[in-house]
Order: C-alpha cells, then sequence, then structure tokens
C-alpha cells in the first residue's frame, strides 16, 4: 500500500510540474508547421497570403492553405511574413576585431562569432572574398560550416585572392596572405596553389583605391581569368572605374563585386554584360558608408545598428574628429558623386536583365557593420530604382546562384532547405521591414530571435 501511494503522489507531483501547453504546442512526429503566413518565396512574385509551410527534417515539405495538422508541431504566425534567409556574395570575416582589421584577429574564435552575428541578422550563407587564411581550410573550419556541424552562417570561401605587389588590397587590413604575381608567368603556379584549398571563385584586385596603388596590369589579370577558367573557376573582380570594367568584361570576367563609380555604364558595355552573363554585385552599402558618418544618418542610434558593431566602433564613428575628418576630407564630394553613380548604374543594369546578387563588402573594415550592412543594402537597392521585392530576389535567389547553391538555398519551395527569416512586418511594403526579425531558421530549426533578443 506504501509502494502504491508514494507512485501516486509521484505521479500527481510530476503532473503539476510539468508546462501548460496550447494541443497546438505539443510537438508531433511529422514536423512543424508554420501556420498562415504572408509568403515572400524569394522568386520575384506577389506576396501569397494565408499560406502553411510545413517543415520536415532540414527541408521543405509542403506549401499550400490550410494544410492538415495532425501529428504535426504546429506554430500560428498569423500576421507574420515569411522569406529566404538572406545570402550575401561578397563580404569578408575573422579579419575585424575591434576598431582594427587585421591578420592577428583571425581566429576560429573570432571567425564563429561573426558567422553567428550574421545568422542573427537573418544571413544564413556567405561568400568570404578572397581575405581567408590557411586556419579556415586546415583546420577543416570550412568544411564544418557547410556540412552544418557548426552554429551561425555557412562559410563559402575564395580562398585566397589575386592582388599587385605593394598595391591593392593593402597588407596592413590583414591582406598579407594574397597571391600577388609581379608577372603574368607567376600565374599558372599560384592558380594551382590556390586549387588545393577548393574555392568557390577567384578574386583580384583590379582597383587603385582611389590613386592610393598602381592597378593590376592587364597581362596579369588576362592571365588569372584564363587560368581560372582552365581550371573550371569564375573569377571576380574589384573594380572602380568605367574603363576597366571594358577591359574585364571582354577579357572574360565573370563577376564584377563591387559598383563602377566614375562613369554611367554605357549601352555597349550592357549589352555585352549581358550577351556575357556577367553577375554585378553593388555593395551600395560599402560606398554610403564612405562618406554618410559625417551626416549622422537616421539610423545610428538605431539598436538594430548599434548591436551590429565590433566594440569600440560606435565611440569612433560618433566622435566629432572622425565625423569632421570625413566631411572635410578631399575625397568627401568625390565619395558622395561615386554613391550617386552607383545607384544610377545599378538600375541601369537592373532594368536591362543583368542578374544583381547581394553583396556588401562588410567585414572588410570596422565600419562596414557585418549583419546590419545586408538590411541597409536591401534599402539602397530600393533607393536606386528596385522595387523590394527586386531587392529581396537579389539578396536570396541570386545570390544563392552566384555562390551555386541555388538547387537547396535561396528560394522557398518544396524540396528546398529550410533556412528562413521571419518578420513582423511585409518587407514589400517597406524594404526596412527586413529589420523587424521575428526568428530566423536554419535547416529547418529555429537558431535566432534576431539581433536584440539574446
Amino acid at each position: 500500500m506504501k509502494n502504491i501511494i508514494t507512485t501516486g503522489v509521484l505521479l500527481l507531483s510530476t503532473t503539476l510540474l510539468m508546462p501548460s501547453f496550447k494541443s497546438a504546442d505539443l510537438p508531433g512526429d511529422g514536423g512543424t508547421l508554420l501556420k498562415d503566413v504572408t509568403l515572400i518565396d524569394g522568386n520575384g512574385g506577389k506576396p501569397q497570403e494565408h499560406v502553411d509551410i510545413l517543415i520536415q527534417g532540414d527541408s521543405i515539405a509542403s506549401i499550400g492553405s490550410k494544410l492538415k495538422t495532425a501529428g504535426l508541431h504546429v506554430i500560428d504566425l498569423k500576421g507574420k511574413t515569411i522569406m529566404p534567409a538572406l545570402i550575401s556574395a561578397h563580404m569578408h570575416a575573422g579579419t575585424l576585431k575591434g576598431t582594427s582589421t587585421k591578420a592577428a584577429n583571425y581566429t576560429r574564435e573570432n571567425i564563429l562569432a561573426q558567422l553567428k552575428k550574421y545568422q542573427d541578422y537573418g544571413v544564413n550563407n556567405v561568400m568570404i572574398m578572397g581575405t581567408d587564411r590557411p586556419l579556415l581550410f586546415e583546420s577543416g573550419l570550412r568544411d564544418s560550416s557547410l556540412n552544418g556541424l557548426l552554429p551561425g552562417a555557412r562559410i563559402h570561401s575564395a580562398g585566397y585572392g589575386f592582388g599587385v605587389p605593394k598595391g591593392a588590397p593593402p597588407v596592413e587590413f590583414g591582406m598579407d596572405n594574397v597571391f600577388r604575381p609581379a608577372s603574368a608567368a607567376q600565374v599558372p603556379a599560384e592558380m594551382d596553389s590556390l586549387l588545393k584549398v577548393k574555392p568557390d571563385l577567384v578574386k583580384m584586385w583590379v582597383d587603385d583605391f582611389g590613386g592610393k596603388f598602381a592597378k593590376m596590369k592587364p597581362e596579369i589579370y588576362q592571365r588569372i581569368i584564363t587560368e581560372a577558367h582552365q581550371r573550371n573557376l569564375r573569377v571576380a573582380a574589384h573594380a572602380y572605374y568605367l574603363s576597366d570594367a571594358r577591359k574585364l568584361v571582354n577579357d572574360g570576367l565573370d563577376i564584377i563585386g563591387h559598383s563602377i563609380r566614375d562613369s554611367v555604364i554605357d549601352d555597349g558595355l550592357v549589352q555585352q554584360m549581358k550577351a556575357k552573363n556577367v553577375v554585378y554585385i553593388p555593395t551600395l552599402s560599402l560606398d554610403e558608408f564612405a562618406y554618410i558618418y559625417a551626416r549622422k544618418p537616421e539610423w545610428l542610434n538605431d539598436p538594430f545598428f548599434r548591436n551590429s558593431l565590433e566594440p569600440g566602433v560606435y565611440e569612433m564613428i560618433t566622435s566629432k574628429k572622425y565625423q569632421d575628418d570625413l566631411k572635410n576630407s578631399p575625397d568627401y564630394a568625390k565619395n558622395v558623386k561615386a554613391f550617386e553613380t552607383a545607384l544610377k548604374n545599378l538600375k541601369k543594369l537592373n532594368d536591362a536583365g543583368i542578374l544583381i546578387a547581394m553583396g556588401t563588402d562588410s567585414g572588410a573594415t570596422p565600419v562596414r557593420a557585418q549583419g546590419f550592412s545586408e538590411h541597409l543594402e536591401l534599402e539602397l537597392m530600393v533607393q536606386a530604382g528596385l522595387t523590394p521585392l527586386q531587392a529581396i530576389t537579389a539578396g536570396t535567389r541570386n545570390a544563392a546562384k552566384v555562390l551555386k547553391i541555388d538547387q537547396k538555398f535561396g528560394t522557398i519551395a518544396k524540396g528546398k532547405i529550410a533556412d528562413l527569416l521571419i518578420i513582423d512586418a511585409n518587407p514589400a511594403q517597406d524594404i526596412k521591414n527586413t529589420r523587424k526579425i521575428f526568428a530566423v531558421y536554419k535547416a529547418g530549426k529555429e537558431v535566432s530571435k534576431g539581433p536584440l533578443k539574446k
């Protein structure tokens, strides 16, 4: 009798201690049903209202209206909007820490912290454009990330880029592990060396950084393109000038990795880019960051922005000295004009049907905030004249195409990996609504409530 009483007391205690759930919150064996959402699928079409999305395992199993709920974990998301998680086709990780960008910052701990930051901002795949170091490959960090064994955004990498001896990219910014061929004859062996780390593409710096450095010689970048293509690798170029873009496209460049900023692109180049399927990554936020802090932008004190900054950067960019130095710089007017030209070129190329993909160059310097930059980039694309849905497509489906992961990522469709950004308001009505993050899903599981809900 004593045992029966004891057992009864234990059962009663256990029952009282159990949390109360609504029936819809009880986990089922059949998967998770995200119920009654507004769906932006990444393909550019009109948002769909009152949609249910069934997730099973890491993938989307079904999309429809009023799907059956029996045996499912049901999450009622009425009033929320779901879009694909963002993808950045041009960024940097690891070398940034605090107010410095240098090689010593490139540690496993720092890289993982930054990948987690991107994920908190709804960015689940990133392309590191040519500034990686042996640690990423020799430790297996890149492969573990791609295989879902590590938290944060998945790493895609251009490995070690190609620059200019004593020129771009600046060595002092942690870019000392870049190939710097002095002649075209050096390129084949260096390309073979790069091939060993299995890069997704090849990055080269052709620009002179505002006249600070000598440009890469045409015979060298021509050889880089030729040797890369012989090894089935695409080439992306850091460029600035229209004259360079013309030569690069003519020589077979695959990806223009920044906006052309000195002149409006002529119709002849537009048609050549279209005929050759050249991709354009405008990195508008980079160009705005070059001058905008002098104007104290409206988002300067927004927690969504401030939370993305490395320690000490907010104090730096809000100091009177920093803002005055920016405004009084001889480059200030040039930088403003370059941004305005970049806006015009994006609109012209988008209207012509050139594939536009989102990239930001975030993480290359402390003022290019990781995570926030990607949302700002969408806003600036709309400022350039794209519709919100076109901007979202650039940051999802199109970026997935550039990374060659569009069979699994970039759109919301049956069979795709369930990488989702759930937001409190519809960004088709106001692109800044992408910042109202409710939850981030990676491979079918909620991994973040956004950067402000730790």
